[in-house]
């Protein structure tokens, strides 16, 4: 196997993107190797690599569907929805918790002191 070019920071030759530039350009991987990476280095620890992609093999992304549409809406209704009462929080429920905030501090005993 033959090893990859590697570029130092902001020393990438033209036609080389990272899936973040690709994404804004419209574009994905596709299916393709990674072509190089970048490194930039760091005192103390290993360097950061970036892997690049090149941009003429690249394909366009692919559109959202009513389908795909319908799940992310389906997966995000579920992150919001609490498991203790079942009512929508308005927002996405914190991991850390697991349930909503009127669930996980109730009004009585609020950080463990009895009211």
């Amino acid at each position: 196997m033959a090893a990859l070019p590697v570029y130092r920071w902001h020393l990438a030759p033209d036609g080389y993107a990272t899936r973040r530039q690709l994404r804004t350009r419209g574009l994905r991987p596709g299916g393709q190797d990674v072509a190089a990476q970048l490194e930039r280095p760091r005192r103390r620890r290993g360097p950061l690599v970036a892997y690049l992609y090149r941009v003429d093999l690249a394909k366009p992304v692919r559109p959202m569907t009513p389908a795909r549409w319908a799940a992310l809406a389906k997966a995000n209704a579920a992150r919001r929805t609490c498991p203790a009462c079942r009512r929508d929080a308005g927002y996405v429920i914190p991991t850390s918790l697991g349930t909503c905030t009127p669930c996980a501090f109730p009004e009585g005993s609020r950080d463990g002191i009895a009211a």
